[in-house]
């Protein structure tokens, strides 16, 4: 029995087959996957700022905490000062890791719930509502991974888009406590 010997254009054809079964075969462009909640330990996520007209505190602060047995929240918010932690009496994360709500009971009574997600990159914390006129800015948390730094300078809404022959208006506070009023990111 003889063996095959391929000539130099069957080897070619061969190789150049070879080849596009391994493109066809080969995975898409790989896709990062989305960031997720850790399932254990603590994140912080943040957007406390001070006020350049009254040098106080605004915005809020949740902090995660992830634990084999339960998950819990402490929130934090602002009413011209920081307020006190209110631990969550509810909390739920979704399976995948990207979303999650609680509720806490505010000191005048209010119950409130708080909903939000992760950004596609899970540097920050999405929550519903906005802190300008219609919503137009979200609210969006910062992940805290340097517990040493300063809190930076509140920001101010844009201003809303004037109409036509409308003069535009002065933009608004950015943070409750420039508005002189607490967050709403009720769900």
């Amino acid at each position: 029995m003889t063996a095959f010997r391929p000539t130099g254009r069957a080897a070619l054809a061969f190789l150049i087959l070879l080849a596009s079964c391994a493109a066809i075969a080969a995975p898409k462009t790989a896709r990062r996957p989305a960031a997720t909640l850790p399932r254990h330990g603590v994140v912080v996520f943040s957007d406390l700022c001070v006020s350049a007209e009254s040098g106080e505190f605004g915005g809020q602060r949740i902090t995660l905490q992830r634990y084999a047995e339960v998950d819990t929240v402490v929130y934090e918010y602002t009413a011209g000062g920081l307020s006190w932690p209110l631990v969550a009496g509810e909390v739920t994360i979704d399976p995948r890791g990207r979303q999650f709500y609680f509720t806490v009971q505010l000191p005048e009574g209010e119950e409130r719930t708080v909903n939000g997600r992760l950004s596609a990159d899970g540097r920050a914390l999405v929550l519903d509502g906005g802190y300008c006129a219609g919503e137009s800015v979200p609210m969006r948390l910062a992940r805290v991974s340097d517990f040493g730094r300063k809190a930076g300078a509140c920001h101010r809404c844009p201003p809303p888009k004037a109409g036509k022959g409308e003069p535009s208006a002065e933009p608004a506070p950015a943070h409750p406590l420039d508005a002189g009023s607490l967050p709403t990111p009720q769900g």
